[in-house]
């Protein structure tokens, strides 16, 4: 402060000097005045405490200004700029004109005050001046004036930033009218950019730039006056024809920025720009851009593209179109609602230039910058869609030639139309009519394939299109073109021949099956086409191959609301052929028919159609499966990929028997519990050899909601084959109760259509895939599937115990005895002990217990438990006898209790 203070005086006695001093020891005395300044500046960094700054900006500026004058004053061009720079350089500790120039840098960054103070100096005309001399006089020599590089940069840095504080004030704009050189700095760049000096061409476009954002209504009677733009677009054309694409796009932004920026302030830049072809100019140096490789002139391509998009909306009047809308529309689209926000396409001449150039080139940044523009041009105002489709129809014309285009710009084109209908709600029906065609002429597979997947988007908006579609015929080809590709795979017997169709092709299909899933679904009416044209036997061929199988199932189970025997014949026909080792064909066709089975009208068509037999075969198939270790093919097989088909196997028969009792009666008359017992006893994990069990005493006694706990939920080891026993008895407990179905113990896992097939070889990503409610390593369930299921104790204690399907009971019995495994005696005692206290706490009620009797539980731990219940030191005996004895009290026939 002390510092300033002291300053704050020298000033004051200069002010109060100067008038008496002739000019040269005025100057002197500002000059000695300076580099005091400067040093207190640098050491309070920038905080000033100047009172009288105002005026001392004016005074650096007048002599800064009076200097410039003075070294330009009849000069040659060239020995003009020589003198620029010698003035600015650094001499010694500083120059003269390189003092005034960082003092006036300083300056011009304190205050709007000080600025006008810098302006009204003069300075601006004086800098415009040397910024032309810059840019167009590039020295021929360098001479070695003790300056550096840096040097140099330095001092240019500075001349720019003081120019650029000056000119975005509209009232340095207007100090630029005095002199001549703001229009020709402005033709210059427009005729001199290949002669120019090179490191004068950002820092002239930086400046350029910044006075067309402060146009003033008398800077454009000044430059229309002279014919400034009609002038540079006559010398663009010239550049046009011999200077690099990116160098043209450079020139030529600076000269449009005038244009466009001088437009809310008055029309007559822009008429100028189009009377003098401006628009035609613009489409040449656009054109010239192919192939430019990427980053090269981007800023200053992409800069045109943008004031060509604005230029749309710089029009006098609104314009005046009137459409025909073709009907059906979606039901939320009002035409007459769809106002103007004042951003509306009012210009056409531009979006004409834009247009031209999208039918005209291939380029991939420039086509896709183009549509980026119209996607931009919709955004600012609905009825700009409008406006444009129904004058130039931009978006119908593009869909002739899209196939021409590269990948990209395809994908980002067809983006563009179902925008049209996800984000404006309109229902273009002629550019829909050309897209159908596009598909059906199928000239350019990819071009294809993302025409119909944004078909399918806008199927999957809204159920109306299912109708459209059918009536354009889309839906009739889709078809004759599937039949086509199954008869095509049923010669091939699924085998992967080198004539089969992979890649864009195939994944063509995969998207086709999407599209006439899309058209069925919800649509009555499209599913009897789909019957009609015969196409159920070809549809079903597309189940083998996984990444069509999604599709396919959607379709057929779409069937089934017009025919449940036919969709049941057909997923029971391929669960009954499909191979022993087929196991995620097998999963997909389970998981759909559990969604059908939700329907109880189903059920009567299941059984028709020996549903139950053919789940049941699903069991038997996987003979083995379970044993620990694995051995033979199953080895290459994930465990937990066999427990999930055990699950889903279980569940589609509970499904089935849900709130049914003619199917139920009918599984319980064909002994079909006790065929599931069998085939559930034979996958490995339970006990098969015929020699008696060793005996054991039991120090430790778990009920089983405990074992539950233990297995899957504690670190104590527990052994795989037990875990899986525990697993299966687990499914039938929730069958018992009917809620077998209802449950969720496997992630749900649907992988989109189009994605990779899984590996044969299931082991390796069974877990990722399919991730069963325990790991296969540790064998730890997972807290993600234990809350699935709850906590053991509240799902096997206390849970209304009301036993729905009393068979799964007798299943449980039959395998009491296979919970056995040699090496693990007291384990396996221990086990069955508690599920023989869970099965008599089955039957507490005197309800539950006559239902037990009915389905001939006592005839079950009779025959299956006889070992156990006629050896009174047996550790399951007591407990089976007061489970007998419990069910004997409501015994009907005497000749049971016989």
């Amino acid at each position: 402060t002390l510092q300033w203070e002291t300053l704050g005086k020298q000033f004051v006695e200069y002010e109060q000097v100067a008038p008496f001093l002739i000019p040269e020891d005025q100057q002197r005395r500002l000059l000695e005045f300076l580099p005091l300044f400067l040093k207190a500046w640098d050491q309070s960094a920038g905080v000033i405490v100047f009172p009288n700054i105002q005026l001392l900006a004016s005074e650096v500026s007048k002599l800064l200004t009076k200097e410039i004058k003075r070294n330009l004053n009849g000069k040659p061009a060239e020995e003009a700029r020589l003198a620029l720079e010698q003035l600015l350089q650094q001499k010694g500790e500083a120059g003269d004109g390189y003092l005034l120039l960082k003092s006036v840098y300083l300056l011009s960054q304190t205050d709007l005050r000080t600025m006008w103070n810098i302006i009204g100096s003069g300075l601006p005309a004086a800098l415009m001046q040397c910024l032309y001399l810059f840019f167009t006089v590039p020295l021929r020599k360098t001479s070695d004036d003790g300056e550096t590089s840096e040097d140099k940069a330095q001092t240019q840095e500075m001349l720019v930033k003081i120019m650029l504080n000056m000119y975005k004030e509209e009232q340095g704009v207007e100090e630029l009218l005095a002199a001549d050189k703001l229009q020709s700095l402005i033709i210059a760049t427009a005729s001199l950019w290949d002669q120019c000096s090179h490191l004068w061409k950002v820092p002239t476009g930086r400046v350029l730039r910044t006075i067309s954002k402060a146009q003033t209504k008398n800077s454009i009677v000044y430059l229309q006056a002279v014919d400034c733009i009609k002038m540079a677009v006559q010398n663009l054309f010239t550049l046009a024809d011999t200077l690099p694409a990116c160098d043209v796009c450079e020139a030529a932004s600076i000269v449009l920025c005038f244009v466009k920026d001088s437009y809310p302030v008055s029309s007559a830049l822009l008429t100028e720009f189009e009377n003098s072809d401006g628009y035609q100019l613009l489409l040449k140096i656009l054109l010239r851009c192919e192939g430019l490789q990427q980053n090269e002139g981007d800023p200053y391509l992409d800069e045109i593209l943008d004031m060509l998009t604005c230029l749309t909306t710089c029009g006098k009047t609104e314009l005046k179109v009137s459409g025909n809308i073709v009907h059906p529309q979606l039901p939320h689209f009002d035409f007459e609602q769809t106002r103007s926000s004042g951003m509306t396409v009012k210009n056409l001449q531009p979006f004409q230039v834009l247009q031209s150039i999208f039918q005209r080139s291939n380029d991939q940044h420039l086509c896709g910058r183009i549509l980026s523009a119209i996607g931009t041009i919709w955004a600012w105002d609905r009825v700009n869609f409008f406006l444009l489709e129904w004058t130039l129809q931009p978006i119908n014309q593009f869909t002739d030639i899209i196939h021409f285009k590269p990948h990209p710009v395809q994908v980002q084109f067809f983006r563009l139309v179902e925008s049209i209908v996800l984000d404006l709600c309109y229902v273009p029906h002629e550019i829909l009519k050309k897209v159908q065609y596009l598909i059906k002429e199928n000239i350019v597979p990819f071009c294809t394939l993302t025409a119909l997947q944004c078909l399918l988007s806008m199927t999957q908006k809204d159920l109306l299109f299912s109708d459209i579609f059918r009536d354009s015929g889309l839906l009739g080809l889709l078809l004759a073109l599937l039949r086509k590709e199954a008869k095509i795979l049923r010669k091939s017997g699924g085998a992967h021949l080198p004539c089969l169709k992979e890649g864009t092709e195939k994944e063509l299909n995969v998207v086709m099956l999407k599209m006439v899933a899309a058209l069925t679904a919800r649509s009555v009416r499209n599913t009897v086409v789909l019957k009609d044209y015969g196409m159920v036997p070809y549809i079903k061929i597309f189940l083998d191959d996984e990444c069509y199988r999604s599709a396919t199932l959607s379709i057929l189970e779409q069937l089934s609301v017009i025919n449940y025997e036919e969709y049941m014949s057909i997923i029971i026909g391929a669960l009954c052929s499909s191979t022993q080792w087929e196991l995620h064909l097998k999963l997909d066709l389970l998981k759909s028919l559990l969604r059908i089975l939700g329907s109880p009208k189903s059920h009567s068509a299941f059984r028709s159609c020996s549903g139950f037999n053919g789940l049941l075969s699903l069991l038997s198939d996987m003979e083995g499966a379970l044993q620990d270790p694995p051995s033979g093919p199953w080895t290459a097989v994930g465990q937990n990929c066999i427990l999930e088909l055990v699950f889903y196997t279980l569940q589609g028969i509970t499904a089935a028997l849900h709130l049914d009792p003619v199917n139920s009666n009918f599984f319980q008359k064909n002994d079909l519990f006790k065929k599931m017992a069998e085939d559930l006893g034979s996958l490995g994990c339970f006990w098969t050899q015929g020699e008696r069990q060793t005996l054991v005493s039991l120090e430790k006694k778990r009920t089983f909601a405990e074992f539950l706990d233990a297995a899957f939920c504690s670190s104590e080891p527990f052994p795989v084959w037990l875990k899986n026993c525990i697993w299966i008895l687990n499914f039938l407990d929730c069958m018992v109760k009917g809620t077998l179905h209802q449950e969720s113990y496997f992630k749900e896992s649907q992988p989109e259509i189009g994605e990779e097939s899984r590996d044969d070889q299931e082991a390796p990503q069974a877990q990722e895939e399919h991730p069963v409610a325990f790991k296969r390593a540790g064998n730890k369930l997972p807290a993600s599937a234990y809350m699935l299921w709850g906590k053991p104790e509240e799902k096997l204690e206390m849970r209304d115990c009301t036993i729905v399907h009393p068979g799964a009971v007798c299943v449980m019995v039959r395998l009491l005895p296979k919970l056995y495994k040699e090496g693990h005696a007291q384990l396996s005692q221990e086990i069955q002990c508690a599920l023989v206290d869970h099965i008599q706490s089955l039957v507490k009620s005197e309800k539950s217990r006559q239902v037990m009797c009915e389905s001939g539980l006592l005839s079950t731990i009779i025959t299956s438990c006889q070992d156990a219940f006629c050896n009174e030191s047996h550790p399951l005996h007591l407990p089976l006898t007061r489970v007998f004895e419990k069910l004997a009290s409501q015994a009907i026939e005497p000749r049971v209790l016989r």
